[in-house]
């Protein structure tokens, strides 16, 4: 059974259809990205399957639990990190991640076991005794991220994960994904505009524009129906072609 399975998704605003039947899934260990232009239906989805907004029709389903019936118990199986997520700046990292450990836990050792997981996976080390408001943007994105990770979520949703970083930066949190996803089965839900970054980190994307997933698939799979060097011209060719076919 996928950890994610999302059916006909569907979310219309007052003159917009935002989000048009969507569908895909997400298996144990993988890393699926949703790529799109702006505007095209890429944040609605993923708050919709962050039970942030209700979907106007439809349903996803994640580890056997509805987002519409069951979202509470969604909730406990699921991480959101979005692009402009921030940081206590006073806090020192080792005392926020101490502090986030006890929203989640159950007990004093499980919150001992949620902080050293995610030092660990930060790797600030020494770092995290100095107060975040002297963190780089970098350093402050690995803590999120480690934050995020910690309590071994089932699927792990990153907007952005990597928006605004150095190569370095970027570099270690997409290995810490790839490594996540290998060793303890995370499936990970991404979006971004970095298509070499989508190349080099996922298993599969699915390509959104106007509300609606036209493709979907492994990169190289694309690639060839596509006869494109990478992922960025089968992006263009999709999004180009639903654009030719709306306005013919």
């Amino acid at each position: 059974m996928p950890i994610l399975e999302v059916k006909d998704l569907c979310k219309q605003y007052t003159k917009v259809l935002a989000a048009n039947k969507i569908n895909f899934s997400i298996d144990a260990g993988e890393i699926f990205a949703l790529i799109g232009p702006n505007g095209a239906g890429k944040t609605t989805t993923i708050r919709m399957i962050s039970t942030l907004i209700k979907p106007t029709s439809g349903d996803a389903v994640v580890n056997g639990y509805s987002i519409i019936n069951e979202s509470e118990k969604v909730r406990q199986c699921i991480t959101y990190l979005p692009d402009e997520a921030g940081a206590y700046k006073n806090m020192t990292g080792k005392s926020y991640l101490n502090f986030m450990a006890g929203m989640f836990a159950q007990s004093k050792s499980e919150i001992a076991e949620f902080t050293a997981r995610a030092e660990k996976i930060c790797g600030l080390k020494e770092r995290l005794d100095e107060k975040i408001g002297s963190y780089s943007r970098g350093m402050i994105r690995k803590l999120l991220l480690a934050r995020a990770v910690m309590t071994k979520p089932k699927l792990a949703i990153l907007d952005e994960p990597t928006s605004g970083l150095d190569v370095i930066n970027a570099l270690d949190i997409r290995k810490t994904i790839k490594e996540m996803a290998k060793s303890e089965g995370t499936a990970f839900l991404l979006s971004s505009h970095n298509m070499l970054e989508i190349e080099y980190v996922s298993d599969r994307v699915g390509i959104i524009a106007g509300g609606r997933l036209l493709e979907i698939g492994k990169i190289d799979d694309l690639k060839q129906k596509y006869n494109a060097e990478n992922l960025e011209e089968v992006f263009e060719m999709v999004v180009k072609n639903n654009e030719v076919s709306k306005s013919a």
